[in-house]
This record gives structure tokens, C-alpha cells and sequence, in this order.
């Protein structure tokens, strides 16, 4: 869980009482060119320095696992990198020794991608860290291990520019920029992979030799589609990503305080709540209406309304009330009006007045860091599923999503329906120019539980997964692309779509994930992983 964060979400959760402590090189696949393999002594110094953690050293209890601490791995060791070729020298003696290679950036994974029992080495890209200016490439180059939060505030303080992604300051860039990731200016300026300009990967070839490769968006670069795959896939697919270069299509010249888009000097920022003892199914289920219908209304990429973001973070009963939170980029004009305008459109016909909690304007890197409340919660464990939604919802989903957040055989706190604003300029990019094939929604959804005991697992996720079923009941049990839904976000990794017994819809995961970008997805894996040394239960398989 990554674009807004678990903890941000948890935000609303502690007001309700609940204890809260988130130039290019260019090589064809196969062969060889200038950046494939070690750069000589220098590189050679630099790969052994790689940190080397087994099970006998202190630090590996703290290594073996991500932020979801449902899945712990058991790994032979963790290689803890800091340079492309460290990565190169730890992926070759993974492959030549036979082991299952993971990678893993910030660790926000939702399902056990990194942390399994077939997982032997874990390459952990902390130390991959920096955020630069590259003049030869054009680009800010931004390393995977480099943290959101570390990444904006560089971005802001040393350029003024942004990359619009997601408002958890913890999640690491590696994992979050190829998912698409997205946040809350994507509606105004689009999704991470749309300022992508290249990528730096280590692949195996057919070979079984380890190589780094640039790949770009430049239509002449042989290796394009590396690049391409790397607009939405996910992670874990076609090798390691050891740096990004952000650039906007279209920009021009070297100054990188024009390469990326500008940051809001200011936003204004509200949180709104509604106490579940004033609602009944027939408000709540026209205020979700509501909030799904106006974005559906104001998600054109030209919209004024594409300035607003918002999060209807609709949490079970048994937290006593539910938050809203907005915001608007303060610098276009009528901004306050806009934002008034939303909350009396979301609010029409309910019956029902909410209660002001914050209204105020704030500095935008305030905004990013701040805002989403971002506060350690001790709910480590979550399962998470997604959807997409393309226009407004039917009355089966709406009382679907009511009677779930009404049961009272589940008293779980945290757990939570929560619908996000999406549209805007991300629509304006066809679904095949980048992998994120989903290119005309206008929300997300994200069905979620958090917990921290253990032996409320089965609990939570049959929850979540009954939650999910019974709003999708119409469509299989999965919110099928093409009609009012368009599938699921690779970012909210759900693996029970993957499993016969979970995804009984006749709708592969793969659809759902990626549409029509699916076997062009499948000939970027056969050309740079022929070997499917970088696998997961939700990766991109062999055609």
C-alpha cells in the first residue's frame, strides 16, 4: 500500500479513539554493450563493497522483512547495495549459485513478494539513495532506494519542481514509480511513469550473465520497450531497477527547474467526518454517490475540478465515524470556491451535515510530509485489494459497500472502504503509450484491514476478501474491466487474484492488472528475462 498511505489513512482512525503509536547507453537484449557488466577496477572495488548480512549477524532480524509484517522471509542473506554494479556482482552469484533473487526498495509491499520461503537472496536497495541532476542524460536521476518524502523535498528545495506521486514519505521510489504510482497532484499533473524518462536496469540475459542497460522513451532507443514496460508493471519483472531519470515529455533545455512539473507554492487543505450514528444505508449511500459522481463530472484533463484530490475514507462502524480529506492547489484561481463547491456537491441530498475538523492553507511540502497525518501506527499487518471505477456507481455496489461497513460480526476498527479521486490529466495518455493500461477512471478504491495480532488474520482478511466479493458479486467477484470498472492497481498488490481458489470470476489476474498490455508485457519478459530469474505471484510471466 503505497499512494496514500496506510498510515495517512489511519489518520482518521486515531480520531476516533483507535491507538495509533507510513546521453543513453544502449545494449539489445543478450549482447553486451558499454554499461553491460562490471566498469572495470573501479566497479570491481565498488560491487565487493556490497554489505553481506546472514542469519548469524544482528541486522538480520531486521532485514527479512518489509512493513507489513505478515510476511518474513528466510533468506541465505541480504546484499545491502549502493551502486549499479554491486547489483550486478549479486545478482550474477545468485543466478550462478541457483538462488531465487528479491528485491526490495522501501519495503512496502502488500503481499510476501520479497519475503518468502523461495526467496534465498534479497537485494536491499536502501543505499541507492541519491537524487541528482544528470546533465548528460537531461534528467533528474533519482536512485530506487531513494525515499518519497527525500525524494520531494529535494525535488522542491533544490528545483521547486515535482514528481507527482504518493504521500506516504517512507515508500521507496524503486517499487512505487514503475507501479504508476500516483497521488495527490496526479490529477493535475499526471502519474510517475508520465515523467519518466529512462531507466537503468540489470537484466540476465539468455546467457545467464548479469548486464545493466539504459533504456529510454526516445523513439530511435532499441531498448524502448524496457522503458516501456518499466510505465506501470510493477517491480520484480524484468530485472533490477538501479536508477531513474525524470524528465516531462516535451520539456526542454537543461535547466532542471523546467524538466519536471512545478510545485504548488501553496495548497489549502480540509478534513471533513460523519459519525456513523447519524447515517443510515440511504445517506451513505448517497454520499459515496456523490463523491464518485462529481469526479466523474470533473475529471476531463482539462476540468478546473482536476486541481482537487480527495479521500473518502470510509472506515467499518466500529470506528464511530469516517473522514474526508481534500485538497486543493491554493495558486489557481477560486480555489476556496472550488473546494466549497465539492463539499456541498458531496454532500447533496443526504440529510446528513458533517463536521469540520481542519481547513487551512499550508505550504505544499508541508502538505507532503504533514498533512496525512503521518504518525507510526501499530497496525503492522494489512491485506489490501483495488479497483478502478470509470463512471458512477451502481446501487448493488453502493449497499454492498454499506452492508459491509455495517456488519456486526466483524468489529475490526480499521477496516476500511476507502474511494480516491483519479482522472485528470492521467486520462489525457492513451493506455498503450505507457504499461498502466487504465486511462479513463475517474477513482480507485481500496479495500483495506489493519491489524497487529496475529491470530486476527483469518479474521481480517476474510473480511476484506468478503467485502470485495460481495461489491463485485454482479461482475464475478472482481470488478471486470471495460464497464462501470477497469480492473486493479499493481501497486495495491492483491495475490488472491493469482489463486483458482480465491479469483473463481474466469477473469485472469493478469486482465485485471494489465488489459491489453499483457502480451506486449509477455514479449519485454521473453526479450530481457528469458530466464525468469525475476518472478512473484503476480509477475509478468514467459509468453
Amino acid at each position: 500500500m503505497t499512494e496514500f498511505s496506510r498510515r495517512g489513512l489511519m489518520r482518521g482512525a486515531a480520531a476516533t479513539g483507535g491507538a495509533l503509536a507510513l546521453p543513453s547507453l544502449a545494449a539489445t537484449p543478450g549482447v553486451a554493450a558499454a554499461a553491460d557488466g562490471i566498469d572495470g577496477a573501479e566497479g570491481a572495488v565498488r560491487a565487493a563493497a556490497a554489505v553481506h548480512v546472514t542469519p548469524a549477524d544482528p541486522r538480520y532480524k531486521g532485514l527479512i522483512s518489509g512493513s507489513n509484517q505478515r510476511w518474513v522471509g528466510s533468506p541465505d542473506y541480504i546484499r545491502v547495495v549502493s551502486s549499479a554494479d554491486q547489483v550486478v556482482t549479486a545478482v550474477q552469484e545468485a543466478v550462478d549459485r541457483n538462488l531465487k533473487v528479491a528485491v526490495r526498495s522501501g519495503g512496502h509491499c502488500d503481499e510476501d513478494f520479497t519475503a518468502n520461503r523461495d526467496v534465498r537472496v534479497v537485494i536491499d536497495m536502501a543505499g541507492m539513495n541519491t537524487i541528482d541532476y544528470d546533465p548528460a542524460m537531461r534528467a533528474i536521476a533519482v536512485g530506487p532506494g531513494a525515499l518519497l518524502g527525500s525524494v520531494y523535498r529535494t525535488l522542491y528545495k533544490r528545483w521547486g519542481v515535482v514528481l507527482p506521486g504518493g504521500t506516504c514519505p517512507t515508500v521507496g521510489a524503486g517499487g512505487h514509480i514503475t507501479g504508476g504510482g500516483y497521488g495527490a497532484l496526479s490529477r493535475s499533473r499526471g502519474l510517475t511513469v508520465d515523467h519518466l524518462y529512462a531507466v537503468e536496469v540489470v537484466h540476465v540475459g539468455a546467457d545467464g550473465r548479469a548486464r545493466k542497460v539504459v533504456a529510454t522513451r526516445e523513439p530511435g532507443d532499441p531498448n524502448r520497450e524496457l522503458w516501456w514496460a518499466h510505465t506501470g508493471a510493477g517491480g520484480g519483472n524484468f530485472g533490477v531497477i538501479t536508477r531513474y531519470w525524470l524528465r516531462s515529455p516535451g520539456a526542454t533545455g537543461t535547466d532542471p527547474s523546467r524538466l519536471l512539473p512545478q510545485a504548488p507554492s501553496e495548497v489549502l487543505l480540509s478534513d471533513v467526518s460523519w459519525s456513523w450514528s447519524d447515517l443510515d444505508e440511504a445517506s451513505f449511500t448517497r454520499l459515496l454517490r456523490n463523491f464518485v459522481d462529481w469526479h466523474a463530472a470533473n475529471s476531463a484533463p482539462t476540468s478546473p475540478g482536476r486541481h482537487l484530490f480527495s479521500q473518502f475514507k470510509a472506515m467499518h462502524k466500529a470506528a464511530g465515524y469516517f473522514r474526508m480529506s481534500t485538497q486543493v492547489d491554493a495558486s489557481v484561481p477560486g480555489a476556496e470556491e472550488l473546494l466549497d463547491d465539492f463539499l456541498a456537491a458531496v454532500s447533496e441530498g443526504t440529510g446528513v451535515s458533517y463536521h469540520v475538523g481542519d481547513r487551512y492553507r499550508a505550504p505544499w511540502l508541508y502538505a507532503v510530509s504533514e498533512w496525512s497525518g503521518f504518525v507510526e501506527a501499530a497496525v503492522p499487518r494489512w491485506k489490501a485489494k483495488s479497483a478502478y471505477v470509470r463512471k458512477s456507481m451502481p446501487a448493488e455496489q453502493l449497499k454492498a459497500v454499506y452492508r459491509q461497513l455495517t456488519r456486526d460480526d466483524y468489529a475490526g476498527p480499521y477496516g476500511m472502504i476507502a474511494v480516491v479521486g483519479f482522472g485528470g490529466r492521467i486520462n489525457e495518455v492513451a493506455s498503450a503509450d505507457t504499461a498502466t493500461a487504465q486511462r479513463d477512471s475517474v477513482a480507485k478504491i481500496l479495500y483495506c484491514s489493519l491489524w497487529s495480532d496475529p491470530s486476527d488474520d483469518a479474521a481480517q482478511t476474510k473480511w476484506v476478501r468478503e467485502a470485495y466479493a460481495d461489491v463485485y458479486a454482479t461482475t464475478g467477484g472482481v470488478p471486470r474491466t471495460g464497464g462501470v470498472n477497469d480492473g486493479c492497481y499493481i501497486n495495491y498488490a492483491d495475490a488472491d487474484l493469482a489463486d483458482p481458489a480465491l479469483n473463481t470470476s474466469g477473469v485472469p489476474w493478469h486482465q485485471l492488472y494489465f488489459k491489453d498490455n499483457y502480451p506486449r508485457l509477455q514479449r519485454v519478459k521473453a526479450a530481457w528475462d528469458p530466464k525468469n530469474v525475476f518472478s512473484h505471484r503476480l509477475s509478468i510471466r514467459l509468453p
